[in-house]
């Protein structure tokens, strides 16, 4: 070990992989070696989607020292597969923690869930310091979407196992106000609570031009109005707004839906759009990293969604890539959220919360009517767009966040 502090990242993805978690924890470690800190990343060599990756088991990646033990590999396409990737990870991340070197601090992001539990056991029998960044809340999701009771045994369990956790960390960053709360009511003090949000890079994802895009051509959708939703389609999503307006569109000579990446739902969105037969919908996988910049900028306006349930419980970092690109956004989902609160209060979008309309498809309507109004006034989509762009420089670019990050770390750990 050197005299600078050292510092261990616990997740199950990293770089090469394109998870998020992955893409913004490569960010920062690379940003704290700079800022003279050792950084060292235990992590899997599964890939998010499935499979292993072709890496080593240890390697010097632009200055941090990245771990990578190996686990079951099915990926996410089933649950039993997910939980055996989930739980051999665990475990080889408690060994690590009890019979490997020590760290002046140990960081677990969330990925697999209650992976903070690990660090916890890993306090209480050998004194190790940590902190969480807490990219979801677990197993509030599970609960959320019903996979797990909250009032039965298992759910109790889980649940108290977690809230331990986090009171036993010596501080959580967590991504906005609402899920602040929500750890706040797990028992852990305010002192111990630190709001950064995720980002993106400001030369990595911004607004290009239609005619320099080389994706229009390849993807066939010039002249048309791309209505874009980006990322993982996952179980904290809603789609039902969203899907209606593309049936109710269906027809429109210029307005297209563009679905982009993969997720747990992406084939639930395709049967609903082939079983009606939608001419104006298209689903493509990712696009590699280095051509993020012209797939954000294939849209028009951008799709945000969120289960009420799990306001507070995650925050879409997709936001971020939308207000980086210059897009407007349209989020389906709860307003006491989060991602709604930094769109109104911002001024980059609108929110449709389906919880303040009467049925009937009238959110439905109302999705349909902003996307109406938006495609009628491009006028207005260059004022939110633009707005939207400064409001990422300003307080969600890469460096700053980051920044943020090194500012706290010295606090807990010392100055390098």
């Amino acid at each position: 070990m050197s005299n600078a502090p050292s510092l261990l990242f616990i997740n199950q993805h990293y770089a090469p992989d394109l998870a998020s978690t992955a893409q913004h924890l490569t960010d920062l470690a690379e940003h704290l070696v700079e800022e003279g800190f050792e950084v060292h990343v235990l992590c899997s060599r599964g890939h998010y989607l499935s499979g292993e990756m072709d890496v080593p088991a240890e390697e010097m990646r632009n200055g941090v020292h990245v771990h990578r033990v190996r686990t079951t590999a099915f990926g996410r396409e089933t649950t039993v597969g997910r939980i055996a990737d989930y739980a051999s990870f665990f475990l080889q991340v408690l060994w690590r923690l009890l019979k490997g070197p020590r760290y002046d601090a140990v960081v677990s992001l969330t990925t697999p869930p209650l992976l903070p539990v690990a660090m916890a056991v890993a306090n209480l029998l050998r004194g190790q310091t940590y902190g969480i960044w807490s990219m979801d809340l677990h197993p509030e999701a599970e609960q959320a979407v019903g996979m797990i009771e909250s009032d039965g045994p298992l759910g109790q369990l889980l649940q108290r196992l977690a809230d331990w956790s986090y009171r036993q960390a010596a501080f959580t960053v967590d991504l906005g106000p609402y899920m602040k709360a929500r750890i706040r009511d797990k028992g852990v003090s305010e002192k111990h609570l630190h709001t950064i949000p995720v980002w993106n890079k400001k030369n990595e994802v911004y607004p290009i031009p239609e005619e320099e895009n080389p994706l229009v051509d390849e993807v066939g959708l010039e002249d048309e109005f791309v209505v874009m939703y980006s990322g993982n389609a996952g179980i904290g999503h809603r789609f039902d707004e969203v899907l209606g307006a593309a049936r109710r569109l269906d027809g429109h000579p210029d307005i297209h839906f563009l679905f982009v990446g993969r997720g747990p739902r992406r084939e639930e969105i395709e049967s609903f759009a082939e079983s009606r037969d939608l001419s104006n919908f298209t689903y493509l996988d990712y696009f590699p990293r280095d051509q993020i910049k012209y797939s954000l900028s294939l849209a028009d306006v951008h799709l945000l969604t969120l289960r009420r349930s799990f306001a507070g419980i995650a925050v879409p970092g997709k936001l971020y890539g939308i207000l980086a690109a210059g897009r407007p956004v349209l989020m389906v989902g709860p307003e006491a959220s989060d991602s709604a609160a930094t769109i109104q209060r911002q001024e980059v979008g609108r929110v449709v919360d389906p919880g303040q309309y009467n049925g009937n498809g009238a959110a439905t309507d109302a999705v349909v009517e902003t996307i109406g109004t938006l495609y009628e006034n491009p006028e207005r989509r260059d004022v939110l767009g633009e707005r939207g762009r400064e409001v990422f420089l300003e307080r969600f670019e890469q460096e700053q966040c980051c920044d943020q990050w090194a500012t706290l770390l010295r606090k807990e750990v010392g100055a390098p």
